[in-house]
């Protein structure tokens, strides 16, 4: 008779959920948390390596619509050693990937109320980074 061959169960991968690489602690701290939504966002290859060694920053970020994108700014992902002559600059704007819809929703409301879009995370999906935003609304200095 043949052994049987041992499979992985996949469920369990390393792969099952998000792997999360940075947050913004200070964000729940400053804002009230209102709405969240995951958006992928376009990176360069080196960006994407830089991330995947944890040189993320988005403690100073704030997502903006722009012409009707979804743009993230103040976000800095430091420059990978190895990409030499074709790195990315550190504090460059980052075209945000949403559905119409949800962006209508999203940034109508925000306008319109005075909120302000705040990177909560930033995580890997499947191998994909994604940006976890929320809607969020400013709190005074006694309430937090």
């Amino acid at each position: 008779m043949a052994k049987k061959k041992k499979t992985q169960d996949r469920s369990s991968g390393a792969d099952s959920g998000p792997k999360i690489i940075t947050r913004n602690r200070k964000a729940r701290h400053t804002y009230d948390v209102l709405e969240e939504l995951e958006c992928g966002v376009v990176l360069t290859g080196s960006e994407v390596k830089s991330i995947r060694d944890g040189k993320v920053s988005i403690d100073e970020a704030y997502a903006r619509v722009t012409d009707g994108e979804l743009w993230l700014m103040g976000a800095r992902i430091a420059e990978y050693p190895q990409a030499n002559v074709m790195n990315h600059e550190p504090d460059r704007r980052r075209k945000l990937l949403v559905h119409k819809k949800q962006l209508k929703k999203f940034a109508e409301t925000a306008t319109q109320q005075g909120l302000t879009l705040v990177p909560l995370t930033v995580h890997f999906v499947r191998g994909r980074v994604k940006i976890g935003l929320a809607m969020a609304r400013g709190r005074r200095l006694y309430d937090k």
